[in-house]
């Protein structure tokens, strides 16, 4: 099969689909806002210009033809996608999808007033001063909370206010690493959660009877906001289990409508047998990058197989496995250097994915780790060991 995919995005998650994709034949336009960005050294072409000039991106698509337009940010103007779509182009899984998970606020409408599912109370706000509204006033979130921007990746401007006086400077840190053009952030109460977990969600093509299939769940942990290490299996009581499944495919169904296809990362905090839904992406998510080692098709072959009307077997599973991330340090523009590799391979059920960023910044994803162990916690403790080894210089 032939099909050309316009790619609008091009970072680590980027590469490893447009791996998967030219193994399958595929042509790949890899476009981003800087040149050099991962995706752009496996894809057959590549183009720079800000994903939130809609002009650029009417340009591209004119230029290159695609058969798929393929999101792989928040970020992007996404009106244009909805003007694409309504004049004949297949944008992934939906222009919908898209547009609605751009901005926190709209999905947590969508999920929490339109299908009623279980999120934290949550408000918005467009000032610091909303901001203290919403966190003090009666009915309002309370403390501690969470406050992070509507748009933005990789949980950047995310930060946890536990006092009055913290509030001001969580408004700043929000504004200042929001992405986009919407200056509003989101307040969300403090969920006491025993663990948080991605539910990767596969939404097939009509063509194939449009049905939903899930991977295993995949336990993860956090810090500023950001994805630090991830593991398989997560082990979930049933009905816990089901109940994450069964929200995940109201929330998927609904945003990909009747065609729509492709993977969804769907977070959700739980807490014994309560499940609330907390986040979504129209995309491969950074967590699912452990399934690059934990089973026969990763999240990227699984995404790519669901945009094509590919079939989508029974996944095979490799045994417990986890994911750590290495993250530069300092910023820098300089083409970093990793040391200690060697060490990190010195055990034989690591391997090491580096991700070829040109230029780093202090707490920056520049690679992973995937390893292998006799249970999921030893997966993680080789990992996370085999992470601290490598340094980004």
């Amino acid at each position: 099969m032939t099909a050309t995919i316009l790619l609008l995005g091009s970072g680590e998650l980027g590469k490893e689909f447009v791996i998967s994709a030219k193994r399958l034949g595929c042509r790949v336009v890899a476009c981003d806002r800087y040149a050099g960005a991962p995706a752009m050294h496996v894809a057959d072409a590549c183009e720079v210009f800000d994903m939130l000039d809609a002009a650029a991106i009417r340009r591209a698509v004119k230029r290159h033809k695609p058969d798929f337009i393929v999101p792989e940010i928040e970020a992007i103007r996404t009106e244009e996608l909805l003007r694409l779509e309504k004049a004949g182009h297949s944008v992934v899984p939906s222009a919908f999808a898209a547009h609605m998970t751009m901005n926190r606020d709209a999905i947590r409408d969508l999920a929490a007033r339109e299908l009623g599912l279980r999120t934290a109370r949550y408000a918005y706000a467009r000032s610091a001063a909303e901001l203290r509204e919403a966190i003090v006033a009666k009915g309002g979130t309370g403390l501690p909370c969470v406050v992070k921007p509507t748009m933005s990746s990789s949980g950047k401007g995310q930060s946890v206010v536990r006092t009055v006086k913290e509030i001001a400077k969580a408004w700043d840190y929000a504004v200042s690493n929001m992405r986009g053009d919407k200056r509003v952030v989101i307040v969300e109460e403090f969920i006491d959660f025993d663990y948080e977990i991605t539910l990767l969600t596969v939404k097939e093509r009509a063509s194939r009877g449009g049905g939903v299939k899930f991977v295993e769940p995949i336990g993860h942990r956090q810090e500023r906001g950001d994805y630090q290490e991830s593991w398989m299996p997560c082990p979930m009581k049933p009905a816990a289990k089901r109940a994450a499944q069964r929200m995940a495919k109201a929330v998927v169904t609904r945003l990909a409508g009747r065609d729509g296809a492709g993977v969804f990362g769907v977070e959700f905090f739980v807490k014994g047998d309560e499940v609330i839904f907390s986040e979504l992406s129209p995309r491969p998510h950074d967590t699912g990058m452990v399934t690059l080692r934990s089973q026969d098709l990763s999240e990227f072959d699984l995404h790519l197989r669901a945009i094509l009307g590919l079939p989508i077997p029974v996944i095979r599973y490799a045994g417990p496995t986890a994911s750590a991330v290495v993250l530069a340090t300092r910023a820098s523009e300089r083409a970093p250097r990793y040391t200690g590799v060697d060490r990190a391979l010195a055990n034989d059920s690591v391997e090491v994915r580096i991700f070829g960023k040109p230029s780093t910044r202090r707490y920056r994803r520049m690679g992973v780790v995937l390893a292998h162990g006799a249970t999921a916690a030893a997966a993680r403790r080789t990992a996370t060991r085999a992470a601290a080894c490598i340094s980004v210089r």
